[in-house]
């Protein structure tokens, strides 16, 4: 249960989702009940069939921002830098003129600490300090980051998806996005939410769920494999999370009336996991999540969950595993494998139950 090798599974590279559904509700959805390992093959438009009146659906409503830009040494060479710390940043920061962020920064050769690299005519940066990909970079630019990444930059896609969004026919900034996504600050969306539709939500709406918006902005780390052999010696990236007054006084009313509170995507369910208290109650707050949930972990909150597939080895399929148990959820992955369902960010989903 705790070695890594118990989170291996074997996925055909062509089941690895390149570009997404060509509509949201139309993706597939395995289901899965914890209690028997039963499974059902669906499409995402039927998740109104498995949801009851009063349920409550927390979604996260981070925004990805166009983190990935593109410049020059001053020497020539080409560099492709992604911003990580983005959400650890204030407005007034990013309307200073100068922003100092983390980044992990890709050149033919490393740059060197003080040297300075130009992206385009609106915006250039100092190389502060350098841990091999992992750059401290002093931005200098005219306005507000914010407009200058909007007419600059690029959504950075995930690493198994192999292609060049700059000459993709897929528009990855609306692609990748949540419908309900307005809290900017996240370099990966989060996938399981990218099912939805705003006429879905008013479906559901309409049947009796109440939907509740949280926010973690997801961080480069969730890509990051687990390398030790022992999975509780995993450091879990830490993200910055916030929730609301009023959101935690809607899911702890739910829990109190023994409703139940669903959470879409991972994301979430750390979030919550993170935030709930001993006496079973979430508490309102922002702060940074590194909560690591893997099996023998007692959940206080969530009750069922929206997710996609994950990684062989990842830390997500040891938390969905955590939740629904290692085999049961193996087994649906084969399942999944056999039936050629879509993996990863813009593939297909799961309703775990």
């Amino acid at each position: 249960m705790f070695s890594i090798e118990d989170y291996h599974y074997t996925l055909p590279p062509e089941l690895i989702a390149q570009e997404p559904c060509d509509q949201r509700t139309r993706s597939r959805l395995l289901t899965l009940e914890r209690r028997n390992g039963r499974t059902g093959d669906h499409h995402f438009q039927d998740i109104p069939r498995f949801l009851d009146n009063g349920d409550v659906l927390v979604v996260n409503n981070t925004r990805v921002i166009p983190a990935r830009i593109f410049g020059q040494k001053e020497t020539g060479g080409k560099v492709e830098a992604l911003i990580l710390d983005y959400a650890a940043s204030t407005a007034a920061e990013r309307s200073s003129g100068r922003l100092v962020s983390d980044c992990l920064v890709n050149a033919s050769k490393p740059c060197r600490t003080g040297s300075v690299i130009r992206f385009g005519e609106a915006m250039s940066a100092r190389v502060l300090e350098r841990h091999n990909s992992r750059y401290t970079l002093e931005f200098e630019y005219s306005g507000d980051f914010d407009a200058v990444l909007s007419a600059m930059g690029y959504v950075p896609l995930p690493p198994y998806i192999k292609r060049d969004e700059r000459e993709s026919p897929v528009d990855d900034r609306l692609a990748y996005q949540t419908v309900y996504a307005s809290r900017n600050g996240a370099v990966a969306a989060p996938t399981a939410g990218l099912h939805f539709t705003p006429g879905l939500i008013d479906k559901l709406k309409a049947n009796g769920i109440i939907i509740v918006e949280i926010t973690l902005h997801v961080g480069y780390g969730t890509f990051s494999p687990v390398r030790v052999s022992d999975i509780r010696d995993h450091l879990i990236h830490s993200e910055r999370f916030e929730i609301s007054t009023e959101a935690a006084h809607v899911i702890n009313r739910a829990r109190k009336d023994r409703r139940r509170v669903i959470a879409v995507g991972t994301t979430s369910v750390r979030t919550l996991e993170y935030a709930t208290g001993i006496d079973g109650m979430v508490q309102p707050g922002a702060g940074t999540c590194d909560l690591f949930i893997y099996p023998g972990y007692t959940f206080r909150m969530v009750d069922a969950m929206i997710t996609n597939f994950h990684l062989p080895r990842s830390s997500l399929l040891m938390l969905v595993s955590a939740f629904a148990g290692r085999k049961r959820i193996l087994d649906a992955y084969a399942e999944a494998v056999g039936k050629k369902y879509r993996f990863f960010s813009y593939g297909d989903a799961m309703f775990v139950y």
